[in-house]
């Protein structure tokens, strides 16, 4: 029976036997369990002692005695046993474990022939009973089965094997362990590169580079019983790897044992089976097709599913299933086997343990597909990629360099081609590519050499292709066959022609001739020009001429290559592309030409798959070479034909990475589609694609192939631009520009990201070459690189220094340890542009940061380095304070324990600077004893400088303390030692205030106990400030001091005379404290401020403070602020020189004065001599507080300002302090507001008049009256300002009432008041009863105006305005009523008050005259066109005594003669009427409105002038002024100047002009003269005395007539020819009429002769010196014409002349500097001069400087306009000497005069009491010129307007305007437009006052 179970003729007892003494060990390694487990299985009769005793030689002796007796035992009991060890003991050797399995499996065919040993009703072995219920009678069944898997297996591995380079070995094949995640309901917690997302778990190891990693022999050890996933890239050899697996098994050499079933399964096979199918159907029609009957097959599934543990099932190539994984829940049911299921559901069944639960289960898949299977294996492993060693080794092979040395010579320059690029190694890491890279070299190193090489190549080339192919034609192939040569799945490369490195290809490997070296092949840049060449390689194999041709470079040897291939090219591409899209890598016959076919089996680029079809069939499918090569075939597509459209390539051109999440769409390929594509975009692939797509049937060409290379980059270039990106995503973006080689792109990518940020990524080395390409785009702007937690190899180090322009540099993993710091400090000396380095959050030990101290000094623009939160001890921090020593170039050395540790360092060119900066040290929260102090302080000693030295958050002991004072006189520190948090007694603080008498470098101390606790000693360079070198500073604040803490204090200071300021602030002093403090005071010589803020000091202590005030001479300022003296300050006098000078002040703010207060400070007050300033501000004084402070304001005699601001609560209260105006006589001003600013302001002796603004109360009744009894016996008041004071008409009235009692000088302010137009007839009847009343304005509306001006002069005229009021019929009789009785001339102003027309002329009608003057202005809007001129009329009908009358555009202007004028002029002509002038000017008019003047027109017979400018006249106009002339015998002037040129008028009213003998003075301006009207008015001319021609048109022949008329007006006066165009002729008429007429007082010539030429310039020079006999001139303007420097000095020659000149205007003339000054000094001699004009010109400081001497002397200057020119800030200065002495100056206008700074000018405003008008815009004046503006502003009490536009004014000049507003009623406007004003701030500050516009109208 023993025979017949040994199938090999191994003896089972025998085996044992054999294997005995290694058992022993092995069974003795095992616990004590399972040791008793195996002694029951031993029958009674021959079983030990089963109490085993303690100690290995007890144990050792049982097993001995169970191996004895089994050796000896029946073969079927030794099996039993065997079978037993093999599952219960762990650690057997996988050669035993199968020695043991086979011969166990094989001892007997029949159980039923060996019954088992029983005692006692029980089994000898645990597992007899469960194998009898598993194994059924099945006979030789199941053997023969496994015998024909084995048969299948080791067939499959001879066909694969005979093309392999190298063995197939499993214990040489390296697997990275994984952790298989077995919950079902927990998130993947390790995403990555297992593809559970876009993380990849942190590496064990130091660097990250290495994972914990095993033999895939040793792998699948463990997996029996197990789910096990094996995960490998596309190439990585997972087929070949389960082939050989299979094999070994069918040898009894694998892990699975050889009793087991072996079933190997493809899932690509596998998507062909379609209907549902059983377990049965699977094995035996499509895994094994067995010859036999029914029952057999269904004896053998039986057994299986009986014992499924016995089974091993290998699912090969997940990635590749079309179908997906149904996970299924907990508790799941068991599937029926004999039901037919869908291949998916089978699938699922086995993964999920519903079939064959127990069973062996390994499938193998891409990492981004094992996230389908998360939660379902047991076992996780990666196949790890090849090493270079590998790589090297398989070259070698390949190249026959192993017993073939004819190749050694092109092998070794193979090798070290292929080490040599990156691109070819990381291709080689997978053993599929690493054969295409061998093809490569092998093409490169032939295409190289002799031609002659190539043909012995191709000749043994073709013999071995028809070898092969015949070989393949002959050979059964396995399903799948993804092992197979060239196939997808090719691990270790094959023999054959593809190697064509063998002894059958090349006999002689130099053939007497040198090879090429390495450095004359050049291996293609980019991973796509790389496959460009690999498929030339391929595509060399059919070439069977061309010998020796001439070998060129790639891309010429590509492009022929190509070109002579294009239509196969073409089909494959399309074929490629297809596949892509239908997600299709197995091709049939039929979907290729059979010539296509044939070439690609021909060259290799595709290989024969055989499957097997649902129905049984055999079939060949085909696929290419390798996935990758599909994809570079389907990019060669896209780039060649426009069967792909832009918008199919734009939805395949998408940034696919290595490292996938769960949602990403898995496909079968590898994702580098978009890598080809942007490769093929190169400029450098762009000859070989026009190749390709000719046969594409693009008739384009190159164009086309350009313009889809073009859209490539562009798309690219959308992503380099996307700020969105993650980084695997930015990863692939740089391999993508890598691949493209555009350097531009490159550079777009690094500007999008200053850092590129890589998180939680394996990074290769392709990875950092790809990096590097594009952030050498960076250039000078630099670009940052964080690595966080990512993991490297140690070859990226190595590259990463190719990665030129890194300013930063950042790697953050607890990975990364001190062999990591080594080899990173041995390339950061090549990173010449690295500013900054991280490495924080790291595992870096002393050695490491050592590494790192080393080479700190070689980058050199290295300025950080952080080290913190690592690993390191104190040892390493001592170091680089070592290193500080000796490197020069590190500055900053910063430990926080170890949470931080940076070094900062400086330039190298810095260390060459004289301004080098010392070093710093912060060595932070360290528990410092006296030892560890006494040390560090005697390296600091030694130290040659520093900087800072922190220390902080350290406790440091009284002795400590004492010890480091020790040390620090001898420390070489510059700035300051910082130890916050290290002091916490009075004791330790007393010790550290010696340091400012002990140690003379130490010029500040400060000390905070309280928490933060703060201790800072400063040295003399670290002071934020320039200061005394012998000033000191000690600040005690927040030190719990009490007053006897002082004496210690004060001793500890020593004779410290040089401080300057002491800091007791927030401590306990008191009263006491205070005391004391004010004792030692006089003893500080130096003190210049003190700080007892917080200290407790109550009422007495401020008496104390004020008499120390008055009594200390150097005391000049005491601030106490808040209720509980929170802030209190003494000021000294810096220059002690000056002290008795010197202004003293005492503030005492926000503080609850009592009366009783008052009266103690006052009293302590009035014993100051010193100029002293009262500040009580923000304290809120009663009134019995306020009636003590006046009764004690006399005795102040010192006083001259005291500030109540915010401190008066009521009306009564600042009613008594106006009192201050009858108790001392030396109050200037008072300025009262309650809740607001308020300010009483004294002289220095009695004055004789003051001023009282008090406003914002509620003065009615009682109030009042107080008021108006103070002023009564107050002063003279220069205004007074009662403004917003709720008076009403009564409060008013009353105040009025009283109005000639009071002393006022200027002006009233009653605005805001709550007028009526009551309180308007009120204020109008001032007028008349108060003498000194000068006039009066009113205003009802938004602004409610009220002023009444006084003046000191008599019989001056008075001026009523009222504006805006609503006035009625009645008021406005009452107003005539009243301003009738009024003894002086009066003037009334009406400005919208919505008057109608009979009330206007009832008030006309009204007005009693007498024997003074009236006149009226009244303006309403309606008052235009027809009603203008009814108006007038019935104005003239109702009275004959008006003497003017005009409208002007909206405005009725009338004046009334006195009863004296009227009897003389007109007594005669009654009933006629005595009018002078009537004007109609700009309102509307049209020629027919005239009509009805006619009859009212007539009898003004005593009418002298008449101007009815800028209507519209027309020739109804004219026709009017014809009828009429001739009835005004004393009309002498007629002005009828038109806006719009007319031709009608001038024609039609020549000829009455002409009859008109009297008039004098005529206006045509803008009217078109004809040549018979020039004719006419040729006459008239003569007898004008002015004449006014401006913008008049005509002829030539008229024009000229003109002008030698004007020859002839000798009686001429004014001439005004504004831009008339003139020609040659008519100008030099012109000047030939000037010499004629001397009589010419006012010439204007405005941009009438402009210099554009030289001929022009004569012409102006001619022109000018016609003028040199008018010496009569008292206005000339010359405005436009650009007469630069020949007309300038024409005319500085004529002005001494003008003696008589009062206006001159040269705008726009091109005036230089030099001119200007020439010009200026040629104004001297015209002392009458009031207005000049210079704008628009370019003048400079030289003008300005001469205007400072000139100016002065004209004293009549009314106008200065100088804007627009270019003075500077010299200048302005001397400008504002200029302005200072122009006393008459009423408009100064320096608009974009070309300085901003103009506080100078705006200071010398105050010296001109009449300016109204001020521009001061687009000069970019800040908030100084406001604040000066601001300040001048009370002074100049007739300035009206203020032009501030276009500046920098922000809000705090704008509140400073507003604020001087309140002393300025007459400002009526401020122009802020264009302003550093925000919106918001500019309505706040207008709704405070509307005189402010922000608005641009």
């Amino acid at each position: 029976m023993d025979e017949e179970v040994e199938p090999d003729n191994e003896n089972v007892n025998s085996v044992l036997a054999q294997e005995s003494s290694e058992l022993l060990r092995i069974i003795s390694g095992q616990t004590t369990a399972v040791i008793m487990e195996l002694c029951q299985m031993r029958p009674r009769e021959g079983s030990c002692d089963m109490r085993l005793g303690p100690g290995i030689s007890s144990a050792t002796h049982h097993i001995e005695s169970l191996l004895d007796y089994y050796i000896m035992a029946k073969a079927a009991d030794c099996c039993n046993f065997l079978q037993s060890v093999c599952m219960l003991c762990e650690n057997i050797p996988m050669h035993l474990e199968s020695r043991l399995i086979s011969v166990a499996g094989y001892a007997n065919n029949d159980l039923e022939n060996c019954s088992p040993s029983v005692t006692d009703g029980k089994t000898s072995s645990p597992l007899s009973e469960k194998q009898l219920i598993k194994r059924p009678r099945i006979g030789n069944h199941w053997e023969q089965c496994i015998a024909a898997v084995m048969s299948l297996l080791q067939r499959r591995w001879e066909r694969l094997s005979e093309r392999l380079v190298m063995d197939v070995q499993l214990e040489s094949v390296w697997v990275s362990l994984r952790t298989a995640n077995r919950g079902r309901d927990r998130p993947d917690q390790t995403p990555g590169s297992a593809g559970k997302g876009g993380r990849t778990p942190e590496p064990d190891g130091d660097y990250g580079f290495m994972d914990s990693r095993v033999t895939l022999e040793n792998f699948l050890k463990g997996c029996a019983g197990k789910v096990t996933i094996l995960v490998g890239s596309a190439g990585s050899g997972k087929t070949l790897l389960m082939s050989c697996l299979g094999q070994q098994w069918a040898r009894r050499l694998a892990p699975i044992p050889p009793s087991h079933l072996f079933v190997l399964l493809e899932f690509r096979q596998l998507n062909l089976l379609s209907r549902p199918l059983s377990l049965s159907e699977l094995l035996f029609r499509h895994y094994l097709p067995l010859k036999g009957c029914k029952d057999e097959k269904r004896a053998i599934v039986d057994y299986l599913i009986s014992n499924p543990e016995q089974s091993c099932w290998v699912l090969d190539g997940y990635d590749e299933f079309h179908s997906k994984i149904t996970k299924q829940e907990l508790h799941i049911q068991p599937l029926d086997a004999e039901t037919s299921l869908p291949v998916s559901d089978l699938v699922s069944g086995l993964l999920n343990r519903q079939l064959l639960p127990g069973c062996t289960l390994v499938v193998t898949c891409r990492a981004r597909h094992a996230s389908d299977l998360e939660g379902l294996p047991d076992k996780v492993g990666h196949l790890l990629e090849w090493d270079r060693h590998q790589i090297k080794e398989y070259a070698d092979n390949f190249f026959g360099l192993k017993g073939h040395s004819s190749h050694k010579t092109i092998g070794l320059q193979a090798a070290d081609l292929l080490l040599s690029s990156r691109h070819l190694v990381a291709m080689s890491s997978l053993p599929g590519l690493c054969n295409i890279c061998c093809i490569f070299l092998e093409y490169l190193l032939l295409e190289a050499s002799d031609p002659s090489k190539r043909e012995i190549q191709r000749e043994s080339g073709s013999k071995a292709r028809n070898k092969a192919k015949s070989s393949e034609e002959k050979e059964v192939h396995i399903p799948g066959g993804r092992g197979e040569k060239g196939s997808r799945g090719e691990s270790y490369g094959q023999k054959g022609d593809q190697r064509r490195g063998s002894d059958d290809i090349l006999t002689d490997g130099t053939n007497g001739r040198a090879q090429p070296t390495p450095t004359e092949v050049q291996i293609p840049p980019t991973l796509t020009q790389v496959y460009l060449t690999v498929l030339c390689a391929f595509l060399r194999r059919e070439t069977e001429s061309n010998q020796g041709s001439k070998t060129t470079s790639f891309p010429q040897s590509v492009v022929s290559t190509l070109s002579r291939y294009r239509s196969e090219l073409c089909e494959l591409s399309q074929l490629a592309w297809r596949g892509l899209e239908g997600s299709k890598i197995l091709f049939m016959k039929e979907d290729i030409s059979p010539e296509v076919l044939d070439f690609s089996i021909r060259t290799g680029l595709f290989s024969q798959v055989e499957l097997r079809r649902e129905d049984g069939e055999l079939v060949n499918s085909y696929c290419f070479n390798h996935l990758t090569l599909q994809e570079f075939m389907a990019a060669l597509r896209i780039m060649t034909s426009a069967d792909v459209s832009d918008t199919q390539l734009k939805t395949r051109f998408s940034l696919k990475t290595r490292w996938t999440t769960k949602s990403d769409h898995k496909t079968v390929f590898t994702d580098s589609l978009h890598l080809y594509v942007c490769g093929l975009a190169s400029p450098r692939c762009t000859e070989a694609l026009v190749q390709v797509a000719r046969t594409s049937g693009e008739s384009g060409g190159q164009s086309w192939v350009q313009k889809r290379q073009t859209l490539v980059l562009k798309l690219l270039k959308n992503l380099c631009q996307s700020n969105t990106l993650t980084g695997p995503k930015i990863l692939e973006l740089c391999h993508c520009v890598q691949e493209s080689q555009n350097h531009q792109l490159a550079k777009q990518a690094v500007d999008a990201r200053p850092t590129l940020e890589l998180r939680n990524i394996q990074l290769l080395p392709t990875d950092i070459d790809a990096l590097a390409f594009v952030v050498s785009s960076a250039g000078d702007n630099g670009i940052g690189l964080d690595f966080g937690a990512c993991s490297m190899e140690l070859e990226c180090f190595d590259v990463l220094p190719r990665c030129r322009y890194i300013h930063s540099l950042s790697f953050r993993s607890r990975k990364y340890g001190d062999k990591f710091a080594e080899k990173l400090s041995s390339i950061l000396p090549n990173f010449t542009t690295l500013r900054k380095l991280d490495l924080s959050d790291n595992n870096l030990k002393d050695e490491g940061i050592k590494h790192v101290a080393d080479i700190l000094h070689k980058p050199p623009k290295l300025i950080s380095v952080k080290l913190g939160r690592n690993n390191n001890s104190l040892e390493a921090v001592d170091y680089l304070i070592g290193k500080m020593s000796s490197c020069l170039n590190i500055q900053n050395l910063n430990v926080d324990g170890r949470k931080e540790l940076t070094v900062t360092l400086s330039q190298n060119s810095d260390l060459t600077s004289h301004k080098k900066s010392e070093p710093t040290i912060s060595l932070l929260n360290q528990n410092w004893c006296k030892p560890e102090m006494q040390k560090l302080a005697n390296s600091l000693a030694h130290f040659p400088a520093l900087s800072v030295l922190d220390i902080s958050g350290g406790h440091l002991d009284v002795e400590t303390l004492r010890t480091l004072t020790k040390f620090v006189p001898k420390f070489k520190v510059t700035q300051k030692i910082i130890a916050n948090d290290c002091c916490s007694s009075v004791e330790g603080l007393v010790v550290l205030t010696a340091l400012l008498s002990d140690c003379p470098a130490v010029v500040e101390l400060h000390i905070r106990l309280q928490s933060p606790v703060q201790v800072s000693i400063v040295f003399s360079g670290g002071r934020e400030k320039a200061a005394n070198e012998k000033s000191k500073i000690l600040c005690l604040s927040c030190c719990d001091l009490l007053p006897a803490h002082l004496e210690k204090v004060w001793w500890s200071l020593g004779t410290s005379s040089d401080l300057t300021l002491l800091d007791l602030s927030s401590n306990c002093l008191g009263k006491k404290g205070l005391k004391k403090l004010l004792e030692v005071l006089p003893r500080l010589s130096s003190i210049q401020e003190v700080n007892a803020s917080n200290n407790g000091i109550d009422c007495e202590g401020v008496a104390m403070l004020a008499g120390a005030l008055c009594s200390h001479t150097y005391l000049t300022q005491i601030h106490i602020s808040g209720g509980d003296r929170e802030q209190v300050i003494l000021n000294y006098c810096p220059d002690k020189r000056e002290a008795k000078q010197h202004l003293k002040m005492f503030r005492i703010n926000n503080s609850s004065l009592l009366p009783s207060n008052v009266t103690t400070l006052c009293r302590q007050l009035a014993q100051c001599r010193s100029h002293l300033k009262l500040d009580l501000s923000h304290s809120l004084l009663t009134d019995q507080a306020i009636a003590n402070l006046l009764k004690l304001l006399p005795k102040m005699t010192s006083l001259q300002r005291l500030n109540v601001s915010h401190s008066i609560a009521s009306t009564s209260g600042a009613v008594i302090l106006v009192r201050c105006l009858t108790v001392s006589r030396r109050v200037t001003s008072v300025e009262l507001r309650p809740q607001s600013e308020s300010f009483i302001y004294f002289g220095n002796e009695k004055v004789e008049e003051a001023s009282c603004r008090l406003t914002h109360c509620s003065l009615k009744g009682d109030e009042l009256e107080r008021l108006l009894e103070s002023l009564h016996r107050g002063p003279h008041l220069s205004h007074l300002n009662l403004s917003s004071n709720q008076l009403g008409d009564e409060g008013v009235k009353h105040f009025l009432d009283s109005l000639q009692k009071l002393k006022i000088t200027s002006h009233v302010n009653l605005s805001i008041n709550g007028l009526t137009q009551q309180g308007v007839l009120d204020v109008a009847r001032t007028l008349c009863t108060c003498n000194h009343v000068s006039g009066a304005e009113v205003s009802l509306g938004a602004e409610q105006r009220c002023l009444i001006w006084f003046t000191q002069c008599e019989g001056c005229v008075k001026t009523l305005s009222v504006r805006e009021s609503c006035l009625e019929r009645g008021h406005l009789i009452r107003l005539a009523e009243i301003v009738s009785t009024c003894p002086s001339p009066i003037h009334l102003e009406f400005k919208n008050n919505m008057l109608q027309s009979d009330w206007i002329t009832d008030f006309v009608k009204l007005l009693n005259n007498s024997q003074r003057g009236v006149s009226v202005s009244i303006e309403e809007d309606w008052i235009r066109s027809e009603e203008a001129v009814s108006l007038l009329c019935r104005c003239l009908d109702l009275r004959i005594d008006i003497h003017t009358i005009r409208v002007n555009n909206t405005t009725l202007q009338l004046s009334l003669m006195k009863s004296t004028e009227l009897s003389e002029d007109s007594a005669d002509l009654n009933p006629f009427i005595a009018t002078k002038k009537i004007g109609l000017v700009e309102c509307a008019i049209d020629g027919h409105h005239l009509a009805s003047m006619e009859s009212i027109i007539i009898k003004c017979s005593s009418l002298t002038e008449l101007d009815l400018s800028h209507n519209s006249l027309g020739k109804e106009g004219a026709e009017f002024l014809c009828s009429v002339l001739p009835l005004l015998p004393n009309l002498t002037s007629l002005s009828i100047g038109s806006k719009k040129t007319c031709v009608a008028v001038v024609e039609k009213l020549s000829e009455a002009l002409l009859q008109a003998k009297t008039i004098q003075c005529l206006n045509l301006s803008g009217h078109v003269i004809s040549d018979s009207a020039a004719q006419v008015m040729a006459s008239i001319l003569p007898a004008l005395k002015s004449l006014n021609l401006s913008h008049c048109e005509w002829s030539a022949a008229g024009g000229l007539q003109l002008l030698i008329a004007l020859g002839k007006s000798v009686l001429l006066e004014g001439l005004c020819l504004d831009s008339l165009q003139l020609n040659e002729e008519s100008r030099v008429c012109l000047a030939h009429a000037l010499r004629n007429i001397n009589s010419i007082r006012s010439l204007k010539f405005n941009k009438t002769a402009t210099a554009t030429g030289p001929s022009k310039e004569n012409e102006v020079l001619h022109l000018l010196a016609a003028t040199e006999g008018l010496r009569l001139m008292e206005e000339i303007e010359l405005d436009g014409w650009r007469m630069a420097d020949g007309g300038i000095e024409q005319l500085s020659r004529l002005l001494p002349v003008w003696t008589e000149l009062r206006k001159i205007s040269l705008s726009q003339n091109l005036i230089s500097d030099q001119l200007g000054d020439r010009l200026l000094e040629a104004l001297k001699r015209c002392s009458h001069l009031e207005e000049l004009h210079l704008s628009s010109n370019s003048l400079g400081d030289l003008s300005a400087a001469r205007m400072a001497l000139v100016l002065p002397s004209l004293t009549h200057i009314t106008v200065l306009d100088i804007a627009e020119n270019k003075i500077g800030e010299e200048g302005s200065v001397n400008l504002a000497k200029a302005v200072s002495c122009l006393k008459n100056l009423t408009k100064l206008n320096l608009t974009s005069v070309g300085t901003s700074e103009l506080c100078d000018v705006a200071a010398s405003l105050a010296q001109c009491p009449l300016i109204q008008d001020v521009g001061l815009g687009w000069n970019s004046c800040g908030d100084k010129v406001a604040y000066e503006l601001a300040r001048v502003l009370p002074l100049c009490q007739k300035l009206t307007t203020i032009d501030l536009e276009s500046n920098t004014v922000s809000v705090f000049g704008a509140e400073a305007l507003v604020r001087a507003l309140q002393s300025c009623p007459a400002v009526q406007l401020i122009r802020l437009w264009r302003n550093n004003v925000p919106p918001s701030e500019a309505k706040r500050l207008s709704q405070r006052d509307r005189r402010l516009n922000f608005s641009s109208t």
